[in-house]
């Protein structure tokens, strides 16, 4: 099992964190700056911790030098993931 994850990533923020939703787009500051795929490998760190996964099972397959990604992860359901991360906004 799969799960696709749009994320908009801040790197160079002052702290590593999940901000929330940004209509379908997760929104994640992370404080490594993005040179030398840094900010990328924190974003796995930060959800292998948040999704309790291996780092193995989260890789980044779109976007990998944007701001904007499509973050693929392994071994959780649809709604593993929408339970382990913030609710969305129904406004």
């Amino acid at each position: 099992m799969k799960c696709r994850l749009e994320a908009k990533v801040v790197p160079g923020s002052s702290r590593t964190e999940i901000v929330g939703w940004l209509g379908d787009c997760l929104k994640i500051r992370v404080a490594a700056p993005p040179e030398k795929g840094k900010a990328n490998q924190a974003v796995i760190e930060l959800l292998s911790k948040r999704l309790k996964l291996n780092q193995e099972s989260i890789a980044i397959v779109h976007g990998s030098r944007s701001q904007r990604k499509v973050i693929e992860i392994s071994g959780i359901t649809p709604q593993q993931l929408d339970h382990a991360l913030p609710a969305r906004s129904t406004s």
